[in-house]
């Protein structure tokens, strides 16, 4: 019998959270309202009382921690070509020039190192990514800015729950954006939110979410910076008040599940089959995701139609970001960044989330050593 479709990722809404949507579907107050206010109490406790506010997506969030920290034309702003396009297109979207400094080949997050060296007179800020929710090294990235008087916007996209050194994630740091996405471990559908450093940062923020616009008394409206319009719903609130319930839980499992991956490949899995495993992380990675790098034996494309052939969902994140058609217009080319290039080409997600099984896990292992081997 053929065994059930095993997808990469999968979000869980438990029958609580479905009933408080329903709640505010029936309230008539569907935009922005008490939930996005108990939603982002709860995000700022989270991390240690730090202002946070929520927004439509965890992609306008970088933006607007740019537009905070003043960055615009003439500034160069340092992020990894490994990551979700939006990483790089919010400097774009700020008038900004990204420079690419390339990844380390072990963890697959941008190579410290290199940063140091790509800064110039003109660079403003470092937007370092968490892939997979395995943070870089923060004492360093901090030594760095604060050597160079650098803002950072840390892309935490997949980094909820994570921590460095026994602190959050978020509860530390400069700017730290985080992503409530679908397939993220925690989700609103739709969604992200924004740590800033004070309430001026935060009112800031208030306006660029939302027109620029500031209230005050009954009828008084005035705008004073050129927002746009990034709120987040209290629909959205509402599953995320759900989800975040759940968070400690849904690391754990996700922690569980990882290590029960490793013990599956086993300690020869590299030598035999010229593939990578992801660091070994259990203490500060959130493991958003379980990723491989692939062996040149095999392209991606091979290896993910064998592994859909036996039921398995794969997922690939990601393409090297500085050889997309845009960043080429804009001089980028092959060669440039190596490493980024080869994980970019081989890099695949195996199957993880919450409700999977260790079972699930033997079924992505078995097939992958299937294909490989």
């Amino acid at each position: 019998m053929t065994q059930p479709f095993l997808p990469f990722s999968k979000p869980t809404i438990d029958e609580a959270t479905i009933a408080a949507v329903g709640d505010v579907l029936r309230s008539g107050w569907l935009t922005s309202g008490p939930k996005v206010q108990a939603f982002e109490a709860q995000l700022s406790a989270y991390f240690g009382g730090r202002p946070v506010r929520t927004f439509n997506s965890g992609t306008c969030t970088m933006e607007i921690a740019l537009r905070i920290a003043g960055i615009g034309p003439g500034d160069e702003v340092i992020t990894t070509p490994i990551s979700w396009v939006a990483t790089a297109n919010v400097i774009i979207e700020v008038g900004a020039t990204p420079v690419f400094a390339d990844i380390d080949p072990v963890t697959r997050n941008i190579d410290l190192d290199l940063v140091e060296a790509a800064i110039t007179p003109r660079t403003r800020a470092i937007i370092p990514v968490f892939l997979s929710g395995l943070p870089v090294d923060m004492d360093r990235l901090y030594a760095i800015a604060k050597k160079h008087n650098l803002r950072v916007i840390e892309d935490a996209a997949q980094a909820i729950a994570s921590s460095w050194k026994g602190q959050r994630i978020g509860a530390i740091g400069d700017f730290v954006s985080f992503s409530f996405q679908a397939n993220k471990n925690i989700t609103t559908s739709e969604g992200g939110c924004l740590v800033l450093n004070d309430a001026a940062e935060a009112r800031l923020a208030e306006k660029y979410r939302l027109q620029g616009v500031t209230r005050t008394g009954f009828d008084g409206l005035d705008v004073d910076v050129l927002g746009g319009k990034f709120n987040m719903t209290d629909i959205a609130a509402a599953i995320g008040l759900g989800q975040f319930a759940h968070i400690d839980a849904v690391t754990a499992t996700r922690r569980r599940l990882a290590q029960h991956y490793f013990a599956l490949f086993g300690s020869d899995f590299e030598a035999r089959t010229g593939a990578q495993l992801p660091v070994a992380d259990f203490e500060q990675s959130n493991w958003h995701m379980f990723q491989l790098v692939l062996p040149q034996r095999i392209t991606r494309a091979d290896f993910m139609e064998r592994m859909m052939a036996l039921q398995i969902g794969i997922g690939y994140h990601y393409p090297a970001i500085h050889l997309l058609s845009l960043y080429r217009a804009r001089g980028f080319t092959d060669g440039m960044f190596p490493v980024a290039e080869r994980v970019g080409q081989r890099i695949v997600s195996l199957p993880m989330f919450a409700t999977m099984t260790e079972s699930d896990v033997e079924r992505a292992v078995a097939a992958v050593l299937s294909v490989l081997q």
